[in-house]
């Protein structure tokens, strides 16, 4: 049997192959919200990962690793006044309610995200922010496993559009829609 290839060295950064790198065209976006990513230990080290892109445009987000080998976080975090949950399904706020102070975004597949609404009771009392679906053509990698599935980018992406104002969303949608065509490109996440 033939030795498997050698994969490029990835950047630690972005998390892509280095010849894929992205770090020299991600933004540094300014927000009214603060962005609380929650990241299953699962998502950390795969390079499909945009979670981790997300946390280091968005000035004022914050990223925390979640699942048993990541160790515990102070859950009072998710208690703060003003926190939403980005989900696709659940209780939304009432229409009149304030905008969040506090998004908190699961950075993880689908089944990942469903079992950390389920074993964290801070997650599951929160106001929803839910998305409209994607539009048919927006650029992805794979099909998603949920109507309303996007990457994490995506859908910080369309969040900020929501809550910020489209002017400060571009720059996220530019390099969501940059992050796809490398890899399509390249034809591979090495």
């Amino acid at each position: 049997m033939p030795p498997r290839a050698a994969r490029p060295p990835r950047c630690p950064r972005c998390n892509l192959a280095k010849h894929l790198c992205l770090c020299a065209e991600v933004p540094r976006v300014e927000t009214r919200t603060r962005f609380l990513f929650l990241q299953h230990v699962m998502e950390v080290s795969k390079r499909s990962n945009t979670g981790g892109v997300a946390a280091l445009a968005l000035a004022n987000a914050k990223l925390l690793v979640h699942g048993a080998m990541a160790g515990t976080f102070d859950l009072e975090v998710l208690s703060e006044p003003g926190t939403w949950l980005l989900y696709p399904d659940g209780p939304t706020a009432p229409p009149d309610a304030p905008a969040p102070r506090q998004l908190v975004v699961l950075d993880a597949n689908w089944s990942q995200a469903r079992r950390m609404t389920q074993r964290l009771p801070e997650l599951r009392a929160l106001p929803r922010l839910v998305l409209p679906p994607p539009e048919p053509g927006m650029l992805k990698l794979r099909e998603p496993s949920h109507p309303a599935g996007m990457s994490t980018l995506d859908a910080v992406a369309r969040a900020v559009a929501l809550l910020e104002g489209p002017e400060a969303a571009a720059p996220l949608a530019r390099l969501a829609a940059l992050r796809v065509q490398r890899i399509a490109d390249c034809g591979t996440l090495n």
